[in-house]
């Protein structure tokens, strides 16, 4: 599978780091910090392309994959205007070691990037084989950390933890547009990422992942 990407190149000091972002934005995408929880809401071909970016993160262990999302609208519903703060989502490999403090001073010094092609395993909504039991485990380091700094939430994680975690977006992509709509003409679909499924660490919130069909554009 090929996936359109812009590759960006900033330095920090004598540091340089490359920021992925998608191609094509996804518009009907939003992420909300609701300070006990956070919430991603998407319609089928945004939640695809999370997946995809997902999977982008678990390869590119030195690149940071920025997804821009606090421009975008909101959901129509799901979630009322004034709630909650929008946020912008940066996915990354726990071995680069990237301070999340830093990222306001490289994101203003990312150019108008350069137009790639980049390969990905073909996602056809096969789940992947998961220990689930070993998640469990004390010695279990396959885990997400959270920050949110500069009105971005990074994901940092393994290899392990991104491929596996991507299923939670495909489902949301495959099941989502299938639920039939009630009585207000929407649908509801969701899935989440949670703490005692040995995904994400002690300090991390859970992440609310749920279809949305119907979207308001931004003001």
């Amino acid at each position: 599978m090929s996936l359109p990407v812009l590759v960006h190149r900033a330095r920090k000091g004598a540091e340089e780091f490359r920021v992925i972002r998608p191609a094509e934005p996804l518009t009907r995408a939003a992420l909300i910090d609701h300070d006990r929880y956070l919430g991603a809401y998407l319609d089928g071909r945004a939640a695809r392309g999370i997946a995809e970016l997902w999977l982008l993160a678990a390869r590119s262990p030195r690149s940071l994959v920025h997804v821009p999302l606090r421009a975008n609208g909101r959901p129509d519903r799901a979630v009322p205007a004034g709630t909650g703060s929008p946020l912008d989502l940066v996915l990354l490999h726990h071995s680069l070691q990237f301070a999340p403090s830093d990222w306001k001073r490289v994101r203003s010094r990312l150019g108008p990037g350069r137009p790639q092609t980049v390969s990905l395993p073909e996602t056809r909504g096969d789940a992947p084989a998961v220990d689930y039991a070993a998640r469990h485990h004390r010695e279990n380091r396959d885990l997400f950390h959270q920050h949110v700094q500069a009105e971005t939430l990074f994901m940092t994680g393994s290899a392990k933890v991104f491929r596996e975690t991507a299923q939670y977006f495909l489902t949301v992509s495959r099941e989502g547009p299938l639920h039939t709509p009630d009585d207000s003409g929407s649908t509801h679909f969701c899935t989440r990422l949670y703490g005692n499924a040995g995904i994400l660490d002690k300090d991390a919130r859970e992440l609310h992942i749920e279809y949305c069909d119907q979207w308001v554009t931004p003001i």
